[in-house]
């Protein structure tokens, strides 16, 4: 008894030490706090009593082991500064502290983070040099450290950093050569150190980068002759605003004389006359993750190495229990985070998901992404019943979508639900679109039937509909993004109970109009069309149904729960249940068919004649009596048509009907709405 009595005692100081260590990355957090927000006003959610990995700590989020990998504070308008404590976040992938106001050198000691995939500290007010340590994480794939006021030169030793893709340094204040070490990264494709005060020449070996599609090195004091070897880049090398340089076979270069093949001589730094211009921050890279545990997966055997020897010693007595115990924790451990994941998604709204370490749980964003290609979407399509043709024209870059938003400003935000943040956002036509950010965790995890999902939506081309403009899918950042035309007069639920004089007030023939509208989009969801089949919207709601500049009806989310997993869709089962939308027959049946579309419909037409979201038991009555006194809304002030308006209400109560054979179809309404009054 004694000796299994050590045993366990050891086994509870094992844990104990798990404690500590979980604690040890909430002291980080909470430094990270102190320095990133000295006034306490943008973190707030992050207390000393909270856990950063159940969903409570704004922008955080943890790996599958409850280490803290992701942290998305970008556009948060942080003043304060990056603390080296930083480092204590051994398993963080991604650190996106982009779009602030951050002062302050970068630390060295950011350099201990060698899991760490993407960096973005672009966009702040960071000064001081590119610390050289940062030549030491190792899965470095993203660097961004653009638009700052960086000086000093670039670090040769960056050219260790063999995984980085992204190289960002454009609108600082950096000086030096361009440093031939960068030739040597094989898998670099966008390189980009414009508008900086950079002289000497463009090294030779910089050609020799394989995967290099991007060079720009705009507007610097750079001389010489231009490697012949960089025309294959085409428009993909920038060159301007460097007199010094010569070349053959570039448009915008002179000729080279005899001085110009002598070696370069460094020269003083001249001042940039150039102002810093947004549009010249880089396309933002997703790069490819590799599925790697390197780090993580040591740091989690780590914890349980005190006990290793003993676990050793009573192996035969104790190891299948032991074994099992672990199994079955680790587990539930497991299905709590992905169950934390999911809960939070709708309370953060910077969130970047947790990257799965893990094939099995890998999700189906892991798999696709757009930077500079979609290759391995193309490899997503093999086997699958149609041509990538369909998605030509819809496909947006990360860049794309950030800038249109602003990177996710608050102040761009149009609402939130349980799987979905929605952001208005202008691309660079100048036109208003609203973008639909979904993480990963809320998607369908089988790839082929993600596309078709997608194929769908891309199918859908409706005067009642709101279009489709494209999409994103992020696989470094785990989210799907969606681009619908922005619709200019919000949802049909702002025209119901309307209590302020001063909301506008749907006349008589608008409604009508809105509610043939309506009407019109079901029908064409409902039908089997070329190139779309029938469908069921399955989520139709007053807050569903958006008014554009001409007081038309779009129906928005149309064919969305083909993307989404089932734990997200049946989050709107229940948001529309609790609204009345949904028809009472799915409890029983537990499925859906066009008839729960015509309910919905039904619900609808009594919110429109009523002017009211709850529909009383009085409205009803009054509909089946002939009393449009105890149905129509008070604003209308009488104005409106009877026989239309007891057209309606008949062709209300029957879609509402219990019994669902009891129902019209949609065409039958369709066919009811045209007949004269």
């Amino acid at each position: 008894m004694g000796f299994l009595y050590l045993v366990f005692f050891l086994l509870e100081a094992s844990l104990f030490q798990q404690t500590v260590c979980g604690n040890a990355e909430l002291r980080v957090l909470m430094e990270m706090k102190a320095s990133l927000d000295p006034e306490y006003r943008l973190l707030s959610s992050w207390t000393e009593e909270g856990d950063p990995c159940n969903g409570s700590f704004a922008g955080v989020a943890c790996n599958e082991h409850g280490k803290v990998s992701n942290i998305s504070l970008q556009g948060k308008g942080l003043s304060g500064s990056i603390p080296p404590a930083i480092s204590g976040l051994k398993c963080l992938s991604g650190l996106y502290l982009h779009y602030n106001s951050l002062k302050g050198q970068i630390p060295k000691e950011i350099s201990s983070l060698t899991e760490l995939f993407d960096l973005y500290l672009n966009v702040n007010n960071l000064h001081g040099t590119i610390p050289a340590e940062i030549s030491n994480m190792g899965s470095l794939q993203v660097l961004q450290l653009c638009c700052n006021k960086l000086n000093g030169s670039i670090p040769t030793q960056l050219g260790s950093l063999k995984k980085l893709s992204v190289l960002a340094l454009q609108s600082n204040r950096l000086t030096g050569a361009i440093p031939a070490t960068l030739g040597d990264l094989s898998t670099l494709a966008r390189l980009d150190l414009s508008f900086n005060q950079l002289f000497g020449s463009i090294p030779v070996k910089l050609t020799e980068a394989p995967q290099l599609e991007l060079l720009d090195v705009r507007n610097n004091s750079l001389s010489g002759k231009v490697p012949s070897a960089l025309k294959r880049l085409n428009s993909g090398f920038r060159y301007g605003n460097n007199s010094n340089l010569c070349g053959i076979g570039f448009s915008l270069l002179r000729a080279c004389d005899s001085h110009d093949q002598t070696p370069n001589k460094p020269e003083s730094f001249k001042p940039n006359p150039y102002s810093f211009n947004p549009k010249n921050i880089p396309l933002s890279a997703n790069v490819g993750i590799n599925c790697s545990q390197s780090l993580c997966s040591e740091s989690w055997s780590k914890r349980t190495s005190s006990t290793a020897f003993v676990i050793g010693v009573v192996a035969v007595v104790t190891g299948v229990a032991v074994t099992g115990l672990f199994v079955f924790t680790c587990y539930n451990r497991r299905k709590q985070r992905i169950g934390s994941a999911f809960e939070s998604s709708d309370g953060r709204l910077n969130t970047i998901v947790t990257k799965d370490l893990s094939r099995r749980t890998a999700s189906t964003l892991i798999s696709l992404e757009y930077s500079n290609g979609w290759d391995t979407f193309a490899n997503a399509l093999s086997g699958v019943e149609f041509s990538q043709e369909v998605f030509q024209g819809l496909r947006f870059n990360m860049e794309e979508v950030e800038s249109s938003t602003q990177h996710f400003s608050e102040m761009n935000l149009l609402g939130k639900s349980n799987f979905v943040t929605v952001y208005r956002g202008i691309l660079r036509d100048g036109s208003a679109v609203a973008v639909k950010r979904i993480n990963k965790t809320s998607c369908k995890t089988e790839e082929v039937e993600f596309l078709k999902g997608l194929k769908i939506l891309a199918s859908l081309q409706h005067e009642n509909l709101v279009r489709l403009r494209g999409f994103c899918c992020s696989r470094g950042r785990g989210e799907c993004f969606l681009i619908y035309n922005f619709i200019e007069n919000g949802s049909l639920s702002q025209y119901l109970d309307v209590k302020d004089d001063s909301c506008p007030v749907l006349d008589w023939p608008t409604r009508v109009s809105i509610i043939n509208g309506i009407a019109r989009g079901i029908e064409y969801l409902h039908g089997n069309k070329p190139n779309k089949p029938a469908l069921v919207h399955q989520n139709i709601s007053a807050e569903n149904v958006l008014i554009n500049k001409h007081f038309s009806p779009l129906l928005s989310d149309s064919g969305l729960h083909n993307l989404l997993a089932d734990d997200a869709f049946f989050s709107t089962l229940k948001d529309s249940a609790g609204k009345g939308y949904l028809a009472p027959e799915y409890t029983t049946v537990g499925r859906f068919t066009e008839k729960n579309d015509v309910y919905a419909f039904g619900v609808i037409i009594f919110q429109i004649l009523s002017g009211n979201r709850k529909i009383t038991q009085s409205m009803r009555l009054g509909a089946e009596s002939g009393r449009l006194e105890d149905l129509m809304d008070d604003k209308l002030q009488g104005k409106f048509l009877e026989l239309d308006a007891q057209k309606l209400s008949k062709i209300a109560l029957v879609c509402t009907n219990e019994d669902p054979d009891q129902r019209p179809t949609m065409k039958m309404v369709i066919e009811e709405l045209s007949k004269g009054s």
